[in-house]
């Protein structure tokens, strides 16, 4: 067969994933805070990007409007339209948006310019000035230890692994690493970092820099000078514990029952988390980026919280007169460069926004059942259902649910919450929501007592008597993401309890 060189003209098609396209999408999953990170990052990056106050002050009226096209409000007729040609039409008066502000589906700031410019009384010296309120902080735990170490007579080698084994110490007090790691990154022996642990675990609070709960909990019995062969076979064996299964840990402790018993009322008085009455890293609090509301005619109206919407612009008078100085290409480009960019982060923005109401009203439409009666009442539903009533894709759907909450009368949740899976009804009747499902399991087995402790397949025909046609391996399932244990084991607990 002979080879040969030709060329061939073809037409086809593909799909490009610009830059701005991928920032877009990447916009779109991201949380409120990440967000708000994100904005930052493009804030310092970018010069013609900057925060919209809600000031105008020093702009001429034709500025003022050019930014004020650039923020991309929109008018309540194009925001009622947006949000009633979201819903079917058997629906449009039960679910309507309900009129979010201006902002709410514009590029927000979730922090005022001016926040920090002015004083107010009490921030400064004056004679209402709270000094405990500034000076007193709490102490953390890596702070605490590192006071103890400070005033130990330990070589500049040993503090210096110290101090690095402290840091590794996670908020609960465990030390969370690899001693070999640790040895190899300080360039020391093995035995020597081992010595040092062994003696910061000395440290107050008992049971600190421990690797293990086991490890915690000897530490502390030690302590206590009742650390004992039997004691250390029942912390070997702490699943026996969690199980209550007193013959077996019996036998592996060589006691008898009622030592056993004695020794799990030890283990139950030690802390398991030595550090947790320490102060830890701040944690962030959920902001909801979706308001549902009770309507006075017994709907919701849907609404965008729009201090998590980032409010920002583009400076059209500092473009304008940038781009008069700029003399070489190099310039000219770098300026046309930021201002495209932009204008596609406000317009990424903007869309975000609409994309997460479009899906938001919905989902609500979608589980009015539960903002009504409940968590008994939740539908099943999925990506795909969201997607073809709003006509978007499933991907996209995924995205803007992925670290989006939702507040409501009944609570704060994820958008994700409201997606489960389909049980099938006995008499082929509406499905039922997984999510559901485990609600009705939880409340059966809550209402148990010694003489009524149901069986997986005392529950299976429990739920059938409900309607809903579930598969045993599929309640114990359930029944195990609930972190319920087993019949047997709610038994025995029972009965020790009683």
């Amino acid at each position: 067969m002979a080879f040969s060189q030709r060329i061939e003209l073809r037409q086809g098609q593909s799909l490009v994933m610009t830059p701005q396209l991928q920032q877009a999408i990447k916009l779109l999953q991201l949380s409120n805070i990440e967000l708000a990170e994100y904005i930052e990052q493009e804030l310092e990056k970018n010069p013609l990007l900057q925060r919209d106050d809600g000031e105008q002050s020093g702009d001429s009226p034709e500025s003022a409007s050019e930014s004020s096209s650039e923020d991309l409000n929109l008018d309540d007729g194009a925001r009622l339209s947006e949000a009633q040609d979201n819903l079917d039409a058997p629906h449009e008066d039960a679910y309507e948006s309900d009129g979010p502000s201006d902002e709410a589906v514009t590029a927000h700031g979730a922090a005022s310019a001016s926040s920090g410019a002015g004083a107010s009384p009490s921030s400064g010296g004056g004679e209402d000035f709270d000094f405990e309120s500034v000076l007193t902080t709490e102490k953390s735990l890596k702070e605490h230890l590192k006071d103890q170490l400070n005033l130990s007579s330990w070589t500049v080698a040993d503090r210096l692994i110290a101090s690095q084994l402290i840091e590794d110490v996670d908020d609960s007090g465990y030390l969370r690493v690899d001693l070999d790691q640790s040895a190899e990154q300080l360039g020391v022996e093995l035995e020597q970092v081992e010595r040092v642990l062994l003696a910061c675990q000395s440290f107050e609070p008992t049971g600190v820099m421990a690797r293990s709960l086991e490890e915690c909990l000897a530490l502390q019995l030690k302590e206590m000078d009742r650390f004992d062969p039997a004691m250390q076979a029942l912390l070997e064996n702490l699943a026996l514990v969690a199980k209550h299964d007193l013959s077996a840990l019996s036998q592996k402790c060589g006691v008898d029952r009622a030592d056993v018993l004695d020794m799990i009322a030890e283990i139950k008085a030690l802390t398991p988390r030595p550090g947790a009455a320490f102060a830890g890293d701040a944690a962030q609090t959920v902001v909801p980026d979706v308001f549902v509301r009770e309507l006075p005619h017994g709907a919701f109206g849907v609404e965008l919280n729009s201090d998590t919407l980032p409010r920002i612009l583009m400076d059209r008078t500092y473009y304008a007169e940038v781009s008069a100085h700029a003399k070489r290409d190099a310039e000219k480009e770098f300026i046309e460069e930021c201002a495209a960019n932009a204008n596609w982060l406000i317009k990424s923005l903007d869309q975000r926004a609409r994309t997460i109401l479009k899906v938001a009203q919905e989902v609500v439409r979608q589980q009015d059942a539960f903002f009504v009666h409940g968590v008994a009442h939740l539908r099943p539903l999925n990506l795909k259902t969201v997607a073809d009533a709003i006509g978007m894709h499933e991907s996209t759907v995924s995205r803007v649910t992925s670290n989006k909450y939702l507040s409501s009368p009944r609570g704060l949740f994820e958008l994700k919450y409201f997606f489960s899976a389909a049980i099938a009804s006995t008499g082929g009747g509406e499905s039922h929501s997984a999510e559901a499902v485990r609600h009705r399991i939880k409340a059966l087995i809550d209402t148990e007592t010694l003489d009524t402790v149901l069986s997986d397949d005392q529950l299976v025909d429990e739920l059938r008597g409900f309607g809903i046609d579930i598969a045993r391996r599929t309640v114990a399932k359930y029944r195990e993401s609930l972190r319920i244990p087993s019949s047997v084991q709610r038994r025995r607990a029972m009965r020790q309890s009683a």
